[in-house]
């Protein structure tokens, strides 16, 4: 009897096993149709020189062949997930049971021992969870897949699919990323470093941590000379090569704004569908130069209006270990001047702070930092100044901050102090004599946040209006040298009044409308609109491309409407084109997976105002830019443009343009309640911007000047 009891408990056991794994598999998906699987083409986006900058897929990263992985690749990643890849049938029984005598010993599910089929199988089957559950779908999904795939195949598919960080996904999304080249064309020792990245891409990450990514680099040296696939020799010579990083990761970040204004256009006229699995191809206007220029001019001026606001504190603070801060620089890196990142103060003094960032030990000197001496009190907004400003009175050892490098001798490395701006920012550049849109930068950073103030910031431009409204002068009969009088006024409406003033709250007399508008005098423009009254503004103003709201009265001269810096730009592109306007363009073409062009983009331009009045208006905002509130964008070559600044400081503009490119920045921050202070307006805050951007957007093109109509009143 006893006996007996005991077979039954055991087959009851047995069955609960075999039962609950049947019923687990039950729920495992065919992997047959993985052996036709190839990723949806969806649609390719291209530069204005025809370099591809992005795709829109539902698949992920860049699907390429087996044959197209170099041998040192299929060495490096096997010797490190899967030595036993070659021979195991799915599940590599040693790895599995060494794996789970180290989950007992931490009671817990530490360990993965997956093979590389396994995480092939969780990566395209499974949910990412470590339960017992999961972990029996994913044996037995990686079992049918070794019977129904070659090994080839299962590699082809895990090294396409799998994430290598900074949104990588895939190998040769991953070479592109890192390296800047295709998967076909890296070294070994790239290699190592790719293959390294699977187990932890944020922790091994070159671009978050070069030392530690150079010491997870060596660990599949190890394993690779373990299994063979190097010689101990080699081993030694690859690890004293430096990892030199490729520029990629910041242009590829510089597209995406203009990107997403590009899928949200075609996403609309031809549906989801279309855009993600036809194999669209679209052709843009973006110029790839003058993108990567307008987003690094918008940084560094955005960093430039942040730090004179005050220092914010350190942005986190942690233990240091014992010895850290004595440390030395035993590794080879790539970096460069310039590069911003997150560092931990390792030890500070009153004129020197040893800061450690990405694996890189460096020294923070006082004068680097000296911006930092006005404390801004985050909670109430004040600042407090301190005299002599030593760096213990700002920094502590284990603070973690933003530090620039400044400059990198050997392996003697400067930094300066940097902070993460909270003011927002927007570029657009506007080709005049097409419309087509060369760069469009909607943020600091679209990580970040998303939102695209260039298209959707809706902001009251203040005095950067007022070439519309002298346009409109000029077309009425005045000239650039007609005289208006510079004095206190007071417009009645029923019971309200209203008595404008200029910037300086003060009044000039008899000033020429050249004048007021280099020197922006706000009472000489209230009076023209007074004089040529506001619905000829207003139509003139829709006729150049403003599709925002209007008011009606006499706050038009000031800039009250409020409007995108898309808007206004392109509003100013008549002026740089002899009274021409072109609607602004960013696609020039598309085509189908064929070749068949589905739609085309011709510039479509019109007459907005007669050359003369085009090339008097320039001459006016030359002189803002010679003498006048636009100074700090004197770019060295025929240029003109004009600031703008509201009332309360909310927001900075400049909008300026030569013969070739137009372009406008806006400054200012998304909570509209917040003002940049007084000092910051848009000679300041915006113009250093703009002339940063042109100056680099325009570096390869010759220096010309505005041409002038034959007949013109035109007094300088």
């Amino acid at each position: 009897m006893k006996r007996f009891l005991i077979l039954i408990f055991l087959i009851v056991v047995l069955g609960s096993i075999v039962g609950g794994y049947l019923a687990l598999a039950q729920g495992v998906p065919a992997v047959s149709e993985l052996k036709k699987y190839r990723s949806l083409e969806g649609t390719k986006v291209y530069a204005d020189d025809n370099t591809l900058i992005g795709e829109f897929k539902i698949d992920k990263g860049i699907y390429v062949p087996y044959s197209k992985f170099p041998p040192h690749l299929i060495n490096a990643v096997v010797a490190v997930e899967d030595s036993r890849f070659w021979s195991h049938k799915g599940i590599d029984y040693i790895g599995i049971a060494r794996a789970l005598i180290v989950d007992i010993m931490h009671a817990s599910l530490k360990q993965g021992g997956s093979t590389i089929t396994q995480q092939l199988a969780k990566i395209m089957f499974l949910s990412p969870e470590k339960t017992i559950a999961r972990k029996i779908k994913e044996a037995h999904l990686a079992i049918k897949l070794e019977k129904e795939l070659t090994k080839q195949e299962i590699l082809e598919l895990y090294l396409n699919k799998v994430y290598f960080g900074h949104g990588a996904y895939g190998v040769e999304m991953a070479a592109r990323l890192y390296f800047g080249k295709s998967i076909s064309l890296v070294t070994l020792p790239e290699a190592a470093l790719l293959a390294g990245l699977i187990k932890a891409p944020n922790s091994f990450s070159p671009f978050n941590n070069l030392v530690r990514a150079k010491e997870r680099q060596d660990v599949v040296f190890q394993r690779m000379e373990s299994e063979g696939y190097i010689t101990p020799k080699q081993r030694t010579e690859y690890k004293k090569q430096p990892i030199h990083l490729s520029s990629l990761r910041t242009e590829t970040e510089a597209y995406n704004y203009f990107l997403e204004y590009v899928r949200q256009q075609i996403e609309q006229k031809y549906g989801e569908e279309m855009v993600y699995k036809k194999g669209l191809n679209v052709y843009t206007t973006l110029d790839r130069r003058a993108q990567v220029a307008a987003q690094k001019a918008l940084r560094e001026g955005l960093r430039d209006v942040d730090k004179r606001k005050g220092w914010r504190g350190a942005i986190a603070h942690k233990q240091i270990k014992d010895g850290e801060q004595d440390a030395e620089q035993k590794t080879s890196f790539s970096a460069s001047a310039g590069d911003i990142s997150t560092g931990t103060v390792l030890s500070v003094t009153a004129n020197e702070a040893i800061v450690k960032t990405r694996g890189i030990i460096g020294k923070l000197a006082l004068q680097d930092a000296l911006w930092a001496g006005n404390i801004l009190d985050t909670k109430t907004g004040k600042v407090k100044t301190i005299a002599k400003l030593k760096l213990t009175d700002i920094l502590k050892k284990g603070d973690v901050i933003h530090v620039k490098v400044k400059s990198i001798s050997g392996k003697n490395v400067s930094f300066s102090l940097e902070q993460e701006p909270e003011v927002e920012g927007a570029v657009v550049a506007i080709e005049p004599e097409t419309g087509y849109i060369k760069a469009l930068i909607g943020g600091f950073s679209f990580s970040k946040s998303e939102f695209n103030r260039a298209l959707l910031a809706k902001r009251q431009p203040g005095s950067a209006f007022k070439p519309l409204v002298y346009a409109v002068a000029l077309q009425k009969g005045y000239t650039p040298e007609s005289i208006v009088i510079d004095e206190p006024v007071t417009y009645r409406w029923g019971s309200e009044e209203w008595k404008p003033e200029n910037y300086d709250r003060k009044h000039y007399g008899p000033t020429t409308l050249r004048e007021a508008l280099a020197h922006s005098r706000n009472i000489v423009t209230v009076k023209l609109v007074d004089s040529i009254g506001v619905d000829g503004i207003t139509a003139f103003s829709k006729n150049a491309g403003i599709e925002s709201n209007m008011p009606r009265d006499l706050s038009i001269a000031l800039g009250s409407m409020s409007l995108t810096p898309l808007e206004l730009t392109s509003a100013f592109s008549a002026f740089a084109n002899s009274g021409k306007r072109f609607k602004p363009i960013s696609i020039k073409y598309i085509t189908d997976s064929k070749g068949a062009v589905l739609e085309e983009n011709l510039p479509d331009g019109y007459e907005l105002m007669s050359p003369v009045i085009a090339s008097q208006i320039t001459s006016m905002l030359r002189d803002v830019i010679t003498y006048g509130t636009g100074m700090r964008a004197n770019i060295g070559r025929a240029a003109a443009g004009k600031t703008g600044t509201t009332s309360d400081y909310k927001d900075a503009w400049f909008v300026g343009y030569t013969p070739q490119l137009i372009a406008g920045v806006w400054i200012g921050y998304d909570d509209m309640r917040k003002s940049l202070g007084s000092t910051e307006v848009g000679g300041r805050a915006a113009a250093p911007v703009w002339a940063n951007f042109m100056k680099n957007a325009l570096a390869d093109l010759p220096s010309v000047d505005f041409e002038s109509p034959l007949v013109s009143n035109l007094s300088h």
